[in-house]
């Protein structure tokens, strides 16, 4: 597989070769030797040493001294992992999230914790006119996000504090959580309900409705919420959204505790 000197437009020659090389080593067996893959790619060998060297320092590739050989990186190895993660999230609940959006009439999300975010993964949009759209990738301070607190809700307190004196908190409106003595009660209030609410504290003007989702050995590994106009998900209606929610999450840890 030999590389375009003149790759395409909008495409990062850094980029795109060093992902080239990344496949080049997941592709041969037992790892390959720096002149073979300069040669393969057609890349001088000065370019694809310095480039392995900067995949070295960051983990996605490894030279082993007595062979001469590069190799993936545990890096590499990770980054996949959390692809077959997702993934075996995704495809249970994709259903069940649009079960969810038909029952409610708002969007239906799932996401997870990823870097100190919640991260949407998975979306059934809403078919009103006027909704909220946070597409897949999106990414939100745990602490303004309704999908966020309901996962942390399950952490020691103490893992909660951690938390909070490392990322601080980030007032995105005037309702967004202002202190350590309000994520505690917050919190409280999400373990005594069995689910979480981002009351217009991540954009104004906008509501949402979370509950966990559990694996099969017991752990958080996910949160289903909806989302939409604070218009239409009233404070009023929370505990009609939060019931269908937590149908919704259990669902889906029944589904992806079936499959483990």
């Amino acid at each position: 597989m030999r590389i375009s000197e003149k790759p395409g437009a909008g495409v990062v020659q850094s980029v795109d070769r060093a992902l080239a090389l990344l496949e080049a080593l997941a592709e041969s067996d037992g790892g390959a030797r720096l002149s073979d893959v300069a040669r393969d790619l057609g890349l001088p060998v000065s370019t694809v040493h310095r480039l392995l060297t900067t995949m070295q320092m960051r983990g996605f590739a490894h030279h082993e001294p007595h062979s001469g050989r590069w190799v993936i990186g545990h890096r590499a190895f990770s980054v996949g992992e959390t692809f077959a993660h997702h993934a075996n999230l995704v495809g249970p609940a994709r259903p069940i999230l649009r079960a969810l959006r038909d029952m409610t009439r708002e969007t239906a999300n799932l996401g997870v914790l990823e870097s100190e975010e919640a991260v949407t993964i998975a979306q059934a949009e809403s078919r009103e006119i006027k909704r909220a759209i946070a597409p897949p990738g999106g990414r939100v301070p745990i602490l303004n996000s309704g999908m966020g607190k309901a996962i942390i809700a399950t952490w020691p307190d103490e893992a909660i504090r951690n938390l909070v004196e490392r990322q601080g908190l980030r007032p995105m409106t005037s309702r967004s959580l202002g202190s350590l003595e309000e994520v505690m009660e917050e919190i409280s209030r999400v373990r005594d309900m069995g689910y979480a609410v981002d009351n217009e504290e991540f954009v104004s003007g906008m509501r949402c409705v979370a509950a966990v989702v559990w694996s099969a050995n017991g752990e958080p590994v996910a949160a289903i919420s909806v989302s939409g106009l604070a218009a239409r998900v009233t404070v009023a209606r929370v505990p009609e959204f939060a019931g269908s929610v937590v149908q919704k999450a259990a669902e889906l840890s029944k589904a992806i505790s079936g499959a483990a």
